[in-house]
C-alpha cells in the first residue's frame, strides 16, 4: 500500500520528523525561511496531509490548492490563528494543535521576561559592555520589586495558571481576568479540554482572585498577557488599556504580537507612563529593524522563543506528527481544535 503524501513546511525536531518520514511520503521544506505563498500553494497540491507552522497562512486558497484528498492539517503550535479553521471544518478536515506541552516553558519565559524587564537586566548588561560602569551607585539602574507585588494575569488558561504558580514563590498577590470565562462557563477558554475537566478546577489552591479588567490594570505592578489571538483580542492592549496601568507597571506579552497595539505601546513607553515592557512576540514577525520600539531602553524584545526549550520543542514535534498520522489513518486526532468535523460523519 502506498504511503500517504504529506507536506511539512519546515524541518521540525527528529522526535516528530522521524515518525512522519516512517509513515509518509514526506515533502519537507528544507530552507530556514518558511515557503513563500507560491511555493506553499505548489507543494500542497495533491497531498493527503499538511504539517504546518504558525508562520504559514493556511486559508481556503491553500485548501483548494491541496484538493479534495487533504485529510488532516497538523499545526506545530498551540495557537492556530494562522489557519482558517472554519474553512477546514466546512471541508471536513480536522485541524490539530499541540496544547499543554509548552505550558511550563512559556510560563518560565514570561517570568524571565518579567524579571529581566523589571530589574533592567539587559539594559544593565549593555551598560557594562559599553564601558559606562564606573562605580557602584545608590541610584544606578534601579528596578522594581517582585516580593509581595501584585501580578495581573490576562487570560487564565494553562499558561496563565502556570505563571500564577511561579508567582507564589515571590509571595505575590495574584489577580486574573479571563475573557473566556463566564458564569455559565467557569472554565476559562483554553484551560482544559472537555475530556480533562475534573473537580476541583485546575487553579484550585492558587491564591488567585478573579476580577474585572479595569481593576486588574489599576492595581497590578506586573501584567502578563496569555490570551489567544481572536478578533476580540486583536489590539486588546491599546492606548486605553495602557492608560490604566500604574507608572511603575511592567507589561509582558508571550501570547501573540497582534494582541498589542505597538504604536500605542511605543508612545506609552517613550513618555515613561509605565516602567517597562517585555515582548516575546511582535506584529509582524520578525520585527523590522526600523521599528521605533527598538530605540527604547525600557522595551525588551526577544524573537518568539517562549517555547524554545529542548523538551518542549521535541514534544511539539512529536504531537504534531501524532496528529498528522492519526488524521491520515482516519482516526481522531489526539488534539483537535475543530472536533465538530467528527460529528458530520
Amino acid at each position: 500500500m502506498a504511503k500517504p503524501k504529506v507536506f511539512v513546511t519546515r524541518i521540525i525536531r527528529d522526535k516528530g520528523l522521524d515518525l512522519v518520514k516512517e509513515a509518509c511520503l514526506a515533502d519537507i521544506w528544507l530552507e530556514e525561511l518558511p515557503p513563500s505563498r507560491g511555493a506553499l500553494l505548489e507543494h500542497v497540491r495533491g497531498v493527503d496531509g499538511l504539517l504546518c507552522l504558525l508562520t504559514d497562512r493556511i486559508d481556503a486558497e491553500v485548501l483548494d490548492a491541496a484538493g479534495p484528498g487533504l485529510k488532516v492539517i497538523s499545526n506545530h503550535a498551540v495557537g492556530f490563528d494562522n489557519i482558517d479553521v472554519a474553512a477546514a471544518t466546512e471541508r471536513g478536515i480536522p485541524v490539530g494543535n499541540t496544547p499543554g506541552i509548552l505550558t511550563d516553558a512559556t510560563a518560565d519565559m514570561a517570568f524571565a521576561l518579567m524579571m529581566a524587564a523589571g530589574r533592567r537586566v539587559v539594559e544593565a548588561e549593555k551598560f557594562l559592555r559599553a564601558g559606562k560602569w564606573k562605580t557602584w551607585g545608590p541610584s544606578l539602574l534601579l528596578g522594581v520589586d517582585f516580593a509581595k507585588a501584585t501580578l495581573g494575569i490576562v487570560g487564565f488558561g494553562r499558561i496563565g495558571q502556570a505563571v500564577a504558580r511561579r508567582a507564589t514563590g515571590f509571595d505575590m498577590r495574584i489577580l486574573y481576568y479571563d475573557p473566556g470565562a463566564s458564569a455559565s462557563n467557569p472554565y476559562p477558554s483554553g484551560t482544559v479540554s472537555t475530556t480533562e475537566i475534573s473537580s476541583p478546577p485546575p487553579w484550585a489552591g492558587l491564591p488567585a482572585v478573579s476580577t474585572d479588567l479595569d481593576t486588574l490594570l489599576r492595581e497590578s505592578d506586573f501584567v502578563s498577557i496569555h490570551v489567544p489571538l481572536t478578533p476580540e483580542t486583536r489590539h486588546m492592549v491599546d492606548a486605553d488599556f495602557l492608560s490604566k496601568l500604574k507608572p511603575n507597571a511592567v507589561l509582558v506579552n508571550t501570547s501573540r504580537g497582534a494582541v498589542v497595539d505597538q504604536s500605542a505601546l511605543y508612545e506609552t513607553l517613550k513618555e515613561r507612563r509605565i516602567f517597562a515592557a517585555a515582548l516575546d512576540v511582535t506584529d509582524p514577525e520578525p520585527l523590522p529593524m526600523d521599528s521605533p520600539l527598538l530605540e527604547l531602553e525600557n522595551c525588551l524584545i526577544v524573537p518568539h522563543i517562549a517555547s524554545a526549550s529542548l523538551q518542549s520543542r521535541d514534544m511539539m514535534a512529536f504531537l504534531s506528527a501524532k496528529n498528522l498520522i492519526a488524521g491520515l489513518n482516519g482516526e481522531k486526532l489526539p488534539h483537535c481544535v475543530n472536533s465538530e468535523v467528527y460529528e458530520k460523519g
